[in-house]
C-alpha cells in the first residue's frame, strides 16, 4: 500500500465516523422533537438554547435530552464492551450479553437490592439513591462470568463456540439466581428488581449520565492507548510477546474495564442485549479489525443502534412506551442466529 492509497483508507474511517456522527445529531433531534409532546425543531432548538417556553424547556431537558444522552452513553459502552471482547476471545458471538456479563451484573445489582442498596419509591417511580454500592455488586457479579468462562477456557481448551456456550450456561445461571432472589424478596425489592430487568433509558438522569460518561472516558482512553497492543494480540499471544506487548496485562485490564461498562449501565439502565454484538461485528465487516478505527467506530454504531431502537420503543405505540431491551433483542436474536451458522459454515 503506497502513501496515496493509505491516506485513502484513513479518509473512509473518517468518513464513515463523521456520517454515524451526523446520523446521531439526527435521530437526536427527531427524539427530542417527536412524543405525546410534539415540538417543532424550532421549539428544540431554542430550548436547547435557554430559550422558549418552561414547558418546552422542561420537556426538553429534564425528560428527553436525559434519556438520550443515556441511549449514546450505554449503546457506545456496550458496543466498545463487546468490540473487546470478540476481540480478546477471537470470537464473532462474544458480548456482555452472550458471555453472561449483563446476566451477571443485573444479579449483583438484584443482590444489592435485596441487601437494602437504596432504592425507593416516589410518586409510582422507583429511583436510585444510592448508584456506588449497586455499581459495586453489578461489576463484582459481571466480572464473575467473565473469570468462570476465561477459567473454563483456560482450563479445558474450550473452542469458541463452547465458550459462547459456557457464557449462554453462566446466563441461565445468574438468572436463576436473580429469580431465586425475588422470591425472598419484600413488595418493593421486588418491583426494583423486576424494573431493573427490562433494559429502560427512562429511568436515567443527568446524575447517572455524568457517571456513565465518567466510566466511558477512562475505559475509552485506555483502549485508543492500547489500541497498538490490541492489535497486535489479534496475532497471536507469542507474536505480541515478541513485539513487547504484556499480553496478559493487556487482557485482564481489557476485560475488567468492559465488566466496568457492562455493569455500570446494566445497573443504571438494566439489561440490554445484543449491541455489544451487532455495533462490532457491522465495524469489523466495514472497517476491519484495527483497534485504532473499530474502537471509536463501534462506539459511535452502538450509540445510534441504541438511540433509534429507543426512539422506536417511545414512538411505537404512544403513549405506551416500550422497554428498548426488547427491541434491542428482536434486532439482535436474528444476527446471533445469522453468525452461528455463519461459523458452522466455516468449519
Amino acid at each position: 500500500m503506497n502513501m496515496r492509497e493509505y491516506r485513502e483508507y484513513i479518509a473512509r474511517k473518517y468518513f464513515i465516523g463523521f456520517a454515524l456522527f451526523i446520523s446521531i445529531i439526527l435521530v437526536s433531534l427527531c427524539a427530542l422533537s417527536a412524543g405525546a409532546y410534539s415540538l417543532s425543531i424550532n421549539e428544540v432548538i431554542n430550548a436547547l438554547f435557554g430559550a422558549g417556553s418552561a414547558s418546552t424547556h422542561l420537556v426538553v431537558w429534564n425528560i428527553r435530552l436525559p434519556r438520550i444522552t443515556a441511549a449514546i452513553l450505554v449503546g457506545s459502552s456496550l458496543a466498545i464492551a463487546g468490540a473487546v471482547m470478540q476481540g480478546f476471545l477471537k470470537n464473532p458471538l462474544a458480548t456482555p450479553f452472550t458471555m453472561g456479563v449483563s446476566h451477571g451484573a443485573m444479579f449483583g445489582a438484584s443482590l444489592a437490592i435485596l441487601l437494602g442498596a437504596g432504592y425507593a419509591e416516589s410518586s409510582g417511580r422507583i429511583s436510585l439513591n444510592n448508584p456506588y454500592t449497586v455499581i459495586l455488586f453489578a461489576f463484582a457479579g459481571a466480572i464473575s462470568a467473565t473469570a468462570v468462562v476465561l477459567l473454563l477456557a483456560k482450563l479445558r481448551s474450550l473452542s469458541p463456540e463452547a465458550m459462547i456456550l459456557a457464557g449462554v450456561s453462566m446466563s441461565s445461571l445468574f438468572v436463576a439466581l436473580t429469580t431465586l432472589m425475588q422470591y425472598f424478596a419484600n413488595e418493593l425489592q421486588l418491583a426494583a428488581m423486576v424494573y431493573w430487568s427490562f433494559g429502560d433509558l427512562g429511568r436515567a438522569t443527568w446524575r447517572e449520565n455524568c457517571i456513565l460518561l465518567l466510566v466511558f472516558l477512562v475505559a475509552f482512553a485506555y483502549f485508543s492507548i492500547t489500541r497498538w497492543d490490541l492489535n497486535a494480540t489479534q496475532m497471536g499471544d507469542e507474536i505480541a510477546k515478541s513485539l513487547g506487548v504484556e499480553v496478559e496485562k493487556v487482557r485482564l485490564i481489557g476485560t475488567l474495564l468492559a465488566s466496568l461498562l457492562t455493569a455500570v449501565s446494566v445497573a443504571f439502565v438494566g439489561v440490554i442485549g445484543f449491541i455489544g454484538l451487532i455495533a462490532p461485528h457491522a465495524m469489523r465487516l466495514i472497517v476491519g479489525g484495527d483497534y485504532r478505527f473499530l474502537i471509536p467506530l463501534s462506539a459511535l454504531t452502538g450509540a445510534l443502534l441504541l438511540l433509534t431502537a429507543d426512539t422506536v420503543a417511545r414512538l411505537a405505540f404512544s403513549p405506551m412506551t416500550l422497554p428498548v431491551g426488547v427491541v434491542t433483542s428482536f434486532l439482535g436474536a436474528p444476527t446471533f442466529l445469522y453468525l452461528l451458522i455463519k461459523m458452522e459454515g466455516q468449519r
